[in-house]
C-alpha cells in the first residue's frame, strides 16, 4: 500500500508541473497566474504530513490523543462544517453579484473553479480508496483525506486568488473559514488531524493547478464559447448538503 500511496502522491504534487511543462513559457506569458515552484511548498508540506501520518506510529499516537480529548470533553456535535466547506468559493460569486469584481469574470472563474473541483475530487476519492483509513468514530474506512477540508481550502485559495489584489482580507477570511471547517471535522470526531492536513494541502494545490492550466483548458475546451451564463446554489436532500452548478454555454 505504501508504494501505491507514494505513486499517487507524486501524481498529485507534480501533475501540475509536468502536464504543462512543454508549454510553461507560453503559460507564464499568457496566464494571469504564472507558474511558480514556490507555490508548491505549503501544499506539499501539508500533504506530506498527512501521508507520513498513515505509517508513522508517532503521528498515529498524536492523532489518537486528539481523538481521545475530543471524546472526553465534547458531547455536542455541530454540523456547521457541512455548510462552511462551500462558503469560501460561494463568496466569490456573492461578491461578484454585489459588483465587487475579482480577477476573472463568471466564465473564467467558473472554468477555474470547475477544474479545481475535478482535480480535488479525483485526488481525494482516489486516496480514500487506496488508503482505507478508519474514521475516528469507526463509522467507515474512508477517512483519509478530509473531503470537507479539501473543498473548503480549494475555495479559500480560489477566493484569495480572485481578490488578493483588491484586499488580502478577503483571502484571509476564506482561509479562516476553511481552517474552522477542518477543526470542526476533528471536533465532530469525523477525521484525524492528518486527514485534515492532507485535505487542506490537496485543496490549495488543486486550485493552484487550475489557475496554472487555465489558458490551456480555456483554449482547448471553451475556445468558441464567448459567454457562459449560470447559477450556483446549495441544496439539501434530507441526508446531505451539496452544491449545484447550472451552466448555459
Amino acid at each position: 500500500m505504501r508504494n501505491k500511496i507514494l505513486m499517487f502522491y507524486v501524481l498529485i504534487i507534480h501533475w501540475g508541473v509536468f502536464a504543462q511543462k512543454s508549454n510553461l513559457d507560453s503559460l507564464n506569458l499568457n496566464s494571469k497566474t504564472p507558474f511558480k515552484y514556490q507555490s508548491l511548498i505549503v501544499p506539499s508540506v501539508l500533504i506530506s504530513y498527512g501521508l507520513i501520518g498513515i505509517e508513522s506510529d508517532g503521528l498515529k499516537f498524536f492523532n489518537t490523543q486528539i481523538r481521545d480529548e475530543v471524546k472526553e470533553h465534547i458531547d455536542t456535535k455541530f454540523t456547521i462544517d457541512d455548510l462552511s466547506q462551500y462558503a469560501p468559493f460561494l463568496s466569490v460569486y456573492a461578491l461578484n453579484s454585489m459588483g465587487v469584481r475579482g480577477k476573472n469574470g463568471f466564465k473564467d472563474g467558473t472554468i477555474i473553479l470547475g477544474t479545481a473541483y475535478i482535480i480535488m475530487g479525483v485526488s481525494v476519492n482516489g486516496l480514500k480508496k487506496i488508503t482505507a483509513v478508519e474514521r475516528p468514530d469507526g463509522s467507515s474506512n474512508n477517512s483519509f483525506p478530509s473531503g470537507h477540508t479539501a473543498t473548503a481550502f480549494m475555495g479559500a485559495a480560489f477566493l484569495y486568488q480572485e481578490y488578493k489584489d483588491i484586499s488580502i482580507w478577503y483571502g484571509i477570511a476564506g482561509y479562516v473559514v476553511a481552517t474552522g471547517t477542518g477543526i470542526f471535522r476533528i471536533y465532530n470526531n469525523r477525521h484525524w488531524l492528518t486527514d485534515v492536513a492532507a485535505g487542506a494541502g490537496i485543496g490549495i494545490l488543486s486550485t493552484k493547478i487550475a489557475y496554472w492550466i487555465h489558458p490551456v483548458i480555456k483554449n482547448k475546451l471553451f475556445k468558441h464559447k464567448e459567454s457562459v451564463n449560470g447559477v450556483v446554489f446549495p441544496f439539501y436532500n434530507g441526508r446531505a448538503y451539496g452544491i449545484s452548478l447550472a451552466l448555459n454555454f
